[in-house]
């Protein structure tokens, strides 16, 4: 097994930079998720260190092997893509051997190869089909068994579930997760979807016209997300955000917002802040608003406002509502049992230990 150092890479298409000093280092036995929305650069960066795409400046290592300059096969990879690539005349045996015939792999150890890889991912009874005989979710194991049979240092998975639906998606993330789990291969995963990379990654980094905007461990992007833009995209529904001035009440630092021309909010911080009259974003998320009750009251960082209900959406598990303060919308999500009413107006109760605070101008976390 190896790790990967992406160290100040840079490409640019003319004057177009496309990726603009990306810097990761993935340890070995990773599982590093590139998240970002379309455009971000992440595809491309997945082609780069495939070697299937040239770099402007800068290095790649895979272990302490440079490879800026080392032709694809001869980087020891293997990499899934979203489209399966499954030839389709082929049998699923046929397209898992294809790799290890083109190198010259005995058929010994081919056949031993294929016996492992269709056993861990539970294709035995496919090896006779062909492409066109199977499911989406088939094709997709069978084009990780194709990975997985060269035995290489380092997989990378392009945006692998995205053509699956829904149900589909989500079992796959789960034979990925135990897969990498059993074969503990560093991997290397772009996807749009943050839910994919939240349940699949050790880290993630969160990409953004060519740059990264935070690269740590699944919690903390999540509840302490390095700006605005990490703190909307990571997340469904993504963090409110209220534009506010810390003022002093009751002799605690404190976040004031207007609700109207003549009435304000004031929340109590739970932690550090900016000096008295700082302009800032307070972020909160969704799950951190709750109906309040009467036990909350002198529990540690608990506020609470008034917010009307306009929309209320249940999903089963749990239910969504948009929720009006003063002129802002915000979305809270509930449990069932104590969900709110549609036109009804709730007392809410904000759980402000786990809030958020940004700089106006720069959006970053202070």
């Amino acid at each position: 097994m190896s790790s990967l150092t992406i160290r100040n890479i840079r490409k640019s298409f003319g004057a177009v930079d496309v990726l603009k000093g990306i810097n990761i280092e993935a340890d070995t036995g990773e599982f590093i998720a590139l998240v970002g929305p379309s455009g971000c650069g992440k595809s491309t960066l997945l082609a780069m260190i495939a070697g299937l795409e040239t770099i402007t400046s800068g290095e790649i290592y895979i272990g302490d092997r440079l490879v800026n300059s080392v032709a694809p096969k001869d980087r020891d990879i293997a990499m899934v893509f979203q489209s399966y690539a499954l030839y389709p005349t082929m049998s699923v045996r046929e397209n898992m051997a294809f790799g290890m015939e083109s190198r010259g792999v005995p058929r010994a150890e081919q056949k031993a190869a294929i016996a492992r890889v269709a056993a861990l991912l539970q294709i035995e009874p496919l090896l006779n089909r062909k492409p066109g005989q199977l499911s989406g979710g088939q094709r997709q194991r069978v084009a990780m068994g194709r990975a997985l049979v060269r035995d290489p240092v380092l997989f990378l998975f392009d945006e692998p579930l995205s053509n699956l639906d829904a149900k589909l998606r989500v079992d796959m993330r789960t034979e990925i997760k135990k897969l990498h789990n059993n074969i503990g291969k560093t991997t290397i995963y772009v996807t749009h979807d943050q839910v994919e990379a939240m349940t699949l990654a050790s880290r993630i980094a969160v990409m953004h016209k060519g740059e990264v905007q935070q690269y740590d461990e699944p919690d903390v992007v999540y509840n302490r997300p390095a700006n605005i833009f990490v703190a909307g995209f990571m997340g469904s529904p993504s963090m409110n955000f209220i534009p506010a001035e810390v003022v002093l009440a009751e002799g605690r630092p404190s976040v004031r917002f207007a609700l109207s021309d003549k009435e304000t909010a004031t929340l109590a911080l739970a932690g550090a802040a900016p000096g008295t009259g700082a302009s800032v974003i307070l972020g909160i998320r969704p799950e951190h608003f709750s109906r309040y009750k009467a036990e909350m009251d002198g529990r540690p960082g608990i506020a609470t406002l008034s917010a009307s209900v306009e929309v209320v959406e249940p999903t089963g598990a749990e239910t969504m509502a948009v929720l009006r303060i003063g002129g802002k919308e915000v979305v809270g999500r509930f449990d069932p049992n104590d969900a709110p009413k549609q036109g009804e107006m709730m007392q809410l109760a904000v759980d402000m230990t786990r809030a958020c605070l940004f700089d106006p101008a720069s959006e970053t976390l202070i």
